[in-house]
């Protein structure tokens, strides 16, 4: 080991350490290896494409070229106000530390939770939405009885590669990146070059097969976007296992965002404009699939959704690491049943085995419970929005109060104020369009949830959780130079 790499790693132990833990994790990724991870599972391959249907339905052409950039520019708010604060509290906690350091322990417990919710959902939405596009591939019906083996089976592979390959998943989030900016290049190129288009103007046209107001079907429409657009406070979560994570922890989550807004506006337009017959291809069981295939013939329109699967499988891998180290660091605080189980790090292959099984197994719950792609993807979107809101708002609160006097080098400054305002009204927005019909069942699992956990920190864990080892609820000097 060099002795650059070796300061930098005794730096970040020993801001870990003043964090309140100590090293466990294995501390290997660089700053791209951080973007992959956020990257990865953002996943324009997956998200767009497995619910390019549900847009095409809802919106029609125009929900992806006026929904898309919308709520790409209003997630860049809510990465942005995120990325502020994993730049000064670089833990595998993430948003449930910053929840409970600048809030309280009844805060970080909610965000922990809310966050756990929405990570086991957005595991089972993209594990669940790529067995459906195999299925659809190999030419099986849709019917469980065929996509739960094929479910079952992609969890297990991602599992293991998480339990026994940490430097391997690292490899692979970086092939994973690449991966998917060369698979939007390959297909958006074979559309240009062999498909038939339509005019610019069709991106402007207004269609609905679900909803006679034409309105409320762009804005149902808009879950396309933004379920993908979730999972980029991964980056944080991999914060201990990143070097230099004050700077490549924040990077990571802004830049997955940014980059997967333009890469993915792409592929959509390409997409859009090679659709021939709008009727016929909304209602065909898979939209995305029909278009390739009218548009390209079924040899090459097959090859190239067997290269958006790919890449729907690389997000799963990033989405189940995510998912463990928010179970790992939750249960290193006895947040959890099983906090001592749940906190283990195995000694052969540095990784929170335990929590990485547990994971998958709550993911595989959530495709039992459900029986639909959508109300999974719209409870991941809920859940993780209300766990993105909650630590923003702390935040915003502490900024005011001088709580959180010292900051990390990604900081907003001036414009922290708008940001976050920003950022906290569009959560609020998410999280009351997705509840609206026909995501009836995400909304009422959201509120049971919800009301189950309030009466489960009211009988129990407020007696004895006190979340993590450092707060930040007394005003707190400046540490060096002054505040913004």
């Amino acid at each position: 080991m060099d002795a650059d790499k070796k300061h930098q790693l005794d730096a970040d132990a020993a801001q870990l350490q003043r964090l309140g833990y100590a090293q466990q994790l294995l501390r290997d990724m660089g700053g791209f290896s951080n973007f992959a991870v956020s990257f990865s599972i953002i996943s324009i391959l997956t998200g767009a494409v497995t619910l390019y249907g549900h847009g095409l339905r809802f919106g029609g052409p125009f929900v992806m070229a006026v929904g898309w950039p919308l709520v790409a520019v209003m997630t860049l708010t809510v990465a942005a106000s995120l990325a502020q604060l994993a730049s000064s509290f670089p833990t595998a906690g993430a948003l449930y530390h910053w929840s409970a350091m600048l809030g309280g322990p009844r805060v970080g417990f909610f965000t922990a939770w809310l966050n756990t919710i929405g990570q086991f959902a957005i595991t089972a939405g993209i594990d669940y939405g790529l067995a459906e596009f195999v299925a659809d591939m190999f030419g099986w019906p849709r019917e469980r009885g065929y996509v739960l083996p094929l479910y079952a089976a992609i969890l297990l592979s991602h599992a293991v590669l998480n339990h026994v390959g940490v430097r391997a998943v690292a490899l692979l989030n970086n092939v994973s990146a690449w991966y998917h900016v060369a698979g939007v290049a390959v297909v958006i190129g074979a559309l240009v070059a062999f498909a038939p288009r339509q005019d610019a103007a069709f991106l402007l046209t207004r269609f609905s097969s679900e909803s006679s107001i034409y309105t409320y079907g762009f804005l149902i429409g808009l879950l396309q976007a933004q379920w993908t657009f979730t999972g980029y406070d991964a980056s944080a979560h991999v914060s201990e296992e990143t070097m230099d994570p004050t700077r490549n922890a924040p990077w990571g989550i802004f830049l997955s965002v940014a980059v997967s807004a333009v890469v993915g506006y792409a592929l959509l337009v390409g997409v859009t404009l090679a659709i021939g017959n709008l009727p016929e291809a909304a209602a065909a069981p898979n939209p995305f699939l029909y278009v390739l295939r009218e548009s390209l013939g079924p040899a090459l329109g097959g090859a190239l959704v067997w290269i958006a699967i790919g890449a729907m499988w690389f997000c799963g891998l990033s989405s189940v690491t995510s998912n463990s180290r928010m179970l790992f660091a939750f249960a290193r605080d006895g947040g959890l049943p099983g906090s001592a189980h749940l906190s283990r790090v195995s000694p052969r292959f540095r990784s929170p085995h335990v929590a990485i099984w547990v994971s998958v197994a709550a993911a595989f719950g959530v495709a039992i419970w459900s029986g639909a792609y959508a109300a999974m993807v719209a409870l991941s979107t809920l859940a993780l929005y209300a766990s993105y809101a909650l630590p923003i708002w702390v935040g915003w609160r502490a900024r005011r109060s001088g709580a959180w006097a010292h900051r990390g080098p990604w900081d907003l400054g001036r414009f922290s104020a708008l940001v976050n305002g920003v950022a906290l009204g569009w959560c609020a927005v998410v999280m009351v369009l997705f509840i609206l019909p026909p995501n009836e069942l995400a909304g009422y699992t959201f509120a049971g949830a919800l009301a189950l956990l309030i009466v489960y920190w009211a009988a129990s864990q407020r007696h004895t959780f006190v979340g993590p080892k450092v707060t930040l609820l007394a005003p707190a000097p400046v540490q060096a130079g002054p505040g913004k």
